[in-house]
């Protein structure tokens, strides 16, 4: 979500963008009530020397609909930053070690794109046994069908929750997933 938007579809996505912003950052506030460790897993945005606060300022510097989004939920000191080079968040870096010593089971994912990075850091989290959830209204996309498409495919395929915020809490997830049986995609019950 901290992104300069500087790809094909930005303008599409930008209300929907902010849209996902504003539930993020009420699923943020929700974490740190429930003690629940914040990740952000970020695009590199094609700058190969960037760290995290060249990362926010860039997105800062690109427009209003970027800074409206660092207003929401720019990332904050004691939050973890990853940089992914490309669409999962799992290739080439350090957040599968990270989920590991944070003791993770269950994965809240939200983001954008929704078909793209969303759905692809959620087949990789899948493959290694993660419980899921996509809030549907907590990830954007360019276009609506396109959004409706991936979230069916993470449900379908993923085993992922992907009711709506206004559907499902963090804790009432938590709750729920503790007490599911295991099975291909919970393999910590």
């Amino acid at each position: 979500m901290i992104n300069a938007m500087r790809f094909p579809g930005a303008d599409a996505m930008a209300s929907a963008a902010v849209g996902a912003a504003e539930v993020i950052a009420d699923l943020r506030r929700d974490a740190d009530r429930l003690g629940v460790p914040v990740v952000y897993v970020n695009d590199n945005d094609g700058q190969w020397h960037a760290e995290r606060s060249r990362i926010v300022e860039a997105c800062r510097d690109a427009g209003d609909v970027q800074r409206r989004l660092l207003d929401l939920i720019a990332p904050r000191h004691d939050d973890y930053f990853i940089i992914k080079p490309q669409l999962s968040g799992f290739y080439a870096t350090s957040l599968e070690v990270l989920l590991s010593q944070l003791g993770a089971r269950r994965l809240v994912m939200t983001g954008m794109a929704t078909e793209i990075c969303v759905q692809f850091t959620a087949a990789d989290a899948h493959m290694r046994g993660y419980d899921l959830w996509a809030p549907g209204n907590a990830t954007a996309s360019a276009r609506p069908e396109h959004q409706d498409w991936a979230l069916q495919i993470m449900r379908r395929s993923f085993g992922a929750e992907i009711a709506p915020t206004t559907a499902l809490t963090l804790a009432g997830w938590a709750d729920a997933a503790s007490s599911r049986p295991a099975g291909p995609w919970n393999r910590n019950p």
